[in-house]
């Protein structure tokens, strides 16, 4: 299995593409069709979302595609779209979300992996595999040592796809981040980049995703 193949060097905006899953910048033409699928997604999505104490509000869309294009031109995220080609292509519907934040360089060099994905679309195989390009782009490319993901403990679909990536289980983070309305415990997850020299996408196997 040869698998994706990585820019030298970092520079946003910049998209990754393979085996049918691509990840694109988020961008403001994005939005409509982002609105669009976060509504169809609300009962979905409602009890995972973010949200700002002390009121606990959601930011609204263009605010928050605002602040992920300030942080990303800073290199501090990749904000990022999931889209999904059943033929295997590089273009594809919106499929979801997946954003790489809180980076760090200096003595650290980690950072923090968060996704999301349409409903009638999950169990594919499609949120492994972007998580996996994303990971790589991470070592591989901005040369990061530590990626981590965190979840809550009821979250038992995104559980799944780091027991399936291999992430290493570091323990529970009591009332870590502030999610739909509260502060609520996490399980934290995580890899160093020298735990997988052969590359993420070798950890999914065959047939992944599923293009059927």
């Amino acid at each position: 299995m040869t698998g994706p193949i990585y820019p030298a060097e970092h520079r946003w905006p910049t998209t990754i593409s393979y085996g049918g899953v691509t990840l694109v910048p988020f961008r403001r033409r994005d939005v409509r069709a982002w609105d669009a699928m976060r509504r169809r997604n609300s009962a979905w999505l409602r009890t995972w979302d973010a949200t700002t104490p002390p009121n606990g509000h959601r930011l609204a869309a263009r605010s928050m595609i605002s602040q992920f294009a300030y942080e990303a031109r800073r290199g501090e995220m990749l904000p990022w779209l999931m889209r999904f080609d059943a033929t295997g292509g590089d273009k594809g519907e919106l499929a979801g979300q997946l954003t790489v934040s809180a980076i760090r360089y200096g003595a650290a060099r980690w950072a923090s992996i968060g996704y999301w994905i349409d409903q009638r679309l999950a169990g594919r195989g499609i949120t492994p595999a972007a998580v996996a390009l994303a990971t790589d782009y991470c070592f591989r490319t901005m040369q990061l040592h530590r990626v981590e993901i965190d979840i809550r403990p009821e979250n038992t679909a995104s559980l799944r796809v780091v027991e399936k990536l291999g992430f290493r289980h570091e323990g529970l983070r009591p009332r870590f981040l502030h999610i739909d309305g509260d502060w609520r415990d996490h399980e934290c997850f995580a890899l160093n980049a020298e735990e997988v020299p052969e590359g993420m996408w070798q950890r999914l196997g065959p047939g992944v995703p599923r293009l059927d």
